[in-house]
């Protein structure tokens, strides 16, 4: 089975001599017609290429995307643990605390001091699919910088900013004798 393409289809039967001189003489002509140091632009060579060069793109471009895909579930799955770990229980709440969260408002039954520190801003409220959680600030912002939609209701407001207004009257003294 060492012999040659030609060799084989003579031995077969299926050409005889003179179809494979014309196809040796053709061969001859085509490469004499070709100018020295060019050659034949092969169009299916030059077709693979291109279509390996395209394949090769768009396969990039789907691992970028499997890739990034992968990033935002490990994210996710980063802020689940997160809130799932340093939720505080509301347990016995008998306080309800109302926060917006797309466009609707919502109610969360807390204790009394948790409000109270929801209010001043050292707790906040995050989503954690249809449930709410109760979480301290440090671990809101962590949540925060990896996922700015699971924060539902985080205050800024602190201690200091009410010590400053009560500050600002302490200049004005109130009379005694004022009547109400």
């Amino acid at each position: 089975m060492n012999k040659s393409l030609q060799d084989q289809l003579l031995k077969a039967g299926l050409v005889d001599q003179k179809k494979v001189k014309a196809v040796k003489q053709e061969q001859r002509k085509q490469k004499k017609q070709q100018p020295k140091g060019q050659q034949t632009v092969d169009e299916t060579k030059l077709a693979a290429e291109q279509a390996l060069k395209e394949k090769t793109a768009r396969d990039r471009e789907l691992n970028r995307q499997r890739q990034q895909e992968a990033e935002q579930k490990a994210l996710k799955a980063q802020v689940r643990q997160l809130i799932e770990t340093n939720a505080l229980t509301t347990q016995g709440g008998e306080t309800p605390y109302q926060f917006a969260d797309q466009n609707k408002v919502k109610k969360i039954w807390v204790t009394p001091q948790q409000a109270e520190h929801l209010a001043r801003g050292l707790l906040a409220v995050a989503r954690l699919g249809d449930h709410y959680r109760v979480i301290p600030k440090q671990v809101a912002e962590k949540i925060l910088q990896r996922d700015a939609e699971a924060i539902v209701a985080l205050h800024e407001k602190s201690a200091d900013t009410s010590k400053e207004e009560d500050d600002f009257y302490a200049d004005f003294k109130i009379p005694d004798d004022l009547m109400w």
